[in-house]
């Protein structure tokens, strides 16, 4: 007797992929996996991870201010996720932005930048959040469920919005790979080369915030920084190469999207966005016990082979 046989409340691939709103659940959230966990190689390179936690929380200003924009001003539908996408990348990207440039024209250090400006964007996005929950705007209800995230919300018109910023954002990887590689691993021979650091930096930061913002509906403001660190992590672990690890990376994110969307429809009325953030955890402690070469493991196994050997020689010099 098959599992799913056994427990028939079980919902299988096939049904997954029959349901409207499973199947955009699962699509969308593997989509913003792969877009996010590749672009975040880059930033756990460049040892910028926690510029993903400010990009999840400045677009907490992004989402509120482009509703209240879109509704008060121009008259649109202001829960629209192509409004709310944009919004979110214009406030994160100027959060990260102000950071870099606190931290090179002041004595403040880049981490106290970040939080800095983590603080402010998000603490100015809560209140509009507010303001807007208590508000007599169209459409309100509801609009603070971005920070957490609800996939089965996703329509087909935010499929498309997800694909087509992610798409833009891996064109730009594509087209810039050379410059990016020669600026995340040697900044002097960048500037030798020819190519602007000034220049390649915002642009890495920005294609790495579109990518990050695109699953403000799907996973939340919060948790997105789960997906654009994790799978970069768990990917150097099994990788020496950038091209290897970019591309595991979004595959591990990918697939972490669409399993965690499988897992939570199963589990029942549980967010996705969590199960997901469960899943690379899983994922990555693996990687880090696991890995051939650069495991915690095999790193403990090397060290205690060269205290034997260090021994060894200092008693064969005693004697």
């Amino acid at each position: 007797m098959s599992v799913l046989a056994a427990l028939p409340e079980l919902v299988g691939p096939g049904q997954l992929l029959a349901s409207y709103t499973f199947r955009t659940m699962l699509l969308g959230t593997a989509a913003v996996g792969g877009a996010a966990g590749l672009l975040g190689s880059f930033l756990y390179l460049h040892k910028q991870s926690l510029v993903s936690d400010i990009i999840g929380h400045a677009a907490t200003l992004g989402v509120a201010g482009s509703f209240i924009l879109a509704t008060a001003v121009l008259g649109v539908d202001g829960r629209s996720m192509l409004v709310l996408t944009i919004g979110s990348i214009i406030a994160s990207t100027c959060a990260v932005l102000l950071a870099n440039w606190i931290a090179r024209h002041s004595r403040v250090g880049m981490d106290a930048a970040m939080t800095i400006c983590l603080a402010l964007f998000y603490g100015s996005g809560m209140v509009l959040l507010r303001v807007i929950v208590h508000s007599s705007l169209p459409n309100r209800g509801g609009i603070s469920h971005y920070m957490f995230g609800n996939a089965s919300t996703l329509t087909s018109a935010d499929l498309v919005t997800i694909g087509g910023f992610g798409t833009a954002a891996l064109l730009v990887v594509l087209l810039a790979w050379k410059e990016f590689k020669v600026f995340t691993f040697d900044p002097v021979l960048c500037r030798t080369m020819g190519f602007s650091p000034t220049v390649l930096g915002p642009l890495l930061l920005g294609t790495a915030t579109v990518a990050v913002v695109i699953g403000i509906k799907a996973v939340g403001l919060i948790l997105m920084i789960a997906f654009a660190i994790m799978p970069a992590a768990a990917a150097r672990q099994w990788t020496h190469r950038l091209w290897s690890m970019v591309t595991l990376s979004g595959v591990i994110g990918a697939l972490s999207g669409a399993v965690g969307s499988g897992l939570a429809v199963n589990l029942g009325k549980v967010p996705t966005g969590p199960v997901v953030v469960l899943v690379l955890t899983v994922v990555l402690v693996v990687s880090l016990l696991a890995a051939p070469e650069r495991s915690v493991l095999q790193r403990r196994r090397a060290l205690r082979a060269q205290r034997r050997r260090l021994l060894a020689q200092a008693k064969g010099e005693e004697s």
